[in-house]
């Protein structure tokens, strides 16, 4: 497609540190759909796909292959070749990692680690303590650079608020698990997004 990524090894996995930004034959969505494959801008705004790539949703970023929870997860999806969509297990070999790393820690916490994988820019800014909108110079410690291009479910939402990254695994039929971080909070979360639902794609290697 073009397109050169910067990566980042963190532990044993290697990531692409920026967003996936790859649309090939996808159509540009303005609706949502748990069945044909979609892509958004996010914010609504093609000019913010150079940074924070494209919004996803599901069936996009899987390339019709089926839900797997396996490390690695065998699903190429959208990623180019050599590269896959990291399975929930995979996200959580990252997680309980950096967890584990004291510098990525804020205030001495092993939960306290979303600004560590956090952008530098971009977040709104919050006061809470360890949030990653307080401080956000302070971001970013891992090199993962995780950046806020919010998510789609019919509605832009969160823009410069929230970054979701979704995983080849599937809660259930409607579900795939996702990690997500948020402006206001010091936590990486593990949620489950509609497969319907736009979110931003990060592909690690084989």
């Amino acid at each position: 497609d073009g397109n050169t990524y910067a990566i980042v090894t963190i532990g044993k996995q290697t990531w692409m540190a920026e967003n996936l930004r790859f649309a090939g034959n996808i159509p540009i969505g303005s609706q949502t759909s748990d069945v044909t494959p979609y892509c958004y801008y996010p914010n609504n705004n093609s000019n913010n796909v150079s940074t924070y790539g494209y919004l996803y949703n599901w069936p996009a970023t899987m390339n019709c292959s089926s839900s797997s929870n396996g490390n690695p997860s065998g699903v190429q999806g959208i990623c180019p070749i050599g590269w896959h969509i990291p399975s929930d297990v995979e996200w959580t070999e990252l997680i309980n990692y950096i967890s584990a790393q004291t510098e990525y820690q804020c205030n001495g916490s092993s939960t306290y680690i979303a600004k560590s994988l956090a952008s530098v820019s971009g977040w709104r800014s919050y006061n809470t303590i360890c949030a990653v909108g307080n401080t956000p110079a302070r971001n970013n410690s891992t090199g993962f650079n995780a950046l806020p291009a919010g998510y789609y479910n019919g509605n832009y939402n969160d823009f410069g608020e929230f970054a979701g990254f979704w995983s080849s695994t599937e809660l259930d039929s409607d579900r795939p698990y996702d990690r997500n971080i948020n402006a206001d909070i010091a936590t990486v979360g593990r949620g489950n997004g509609y497969k319907k639902n736009g979110r931003s794609v990060r592909c690690v290697r084989d």
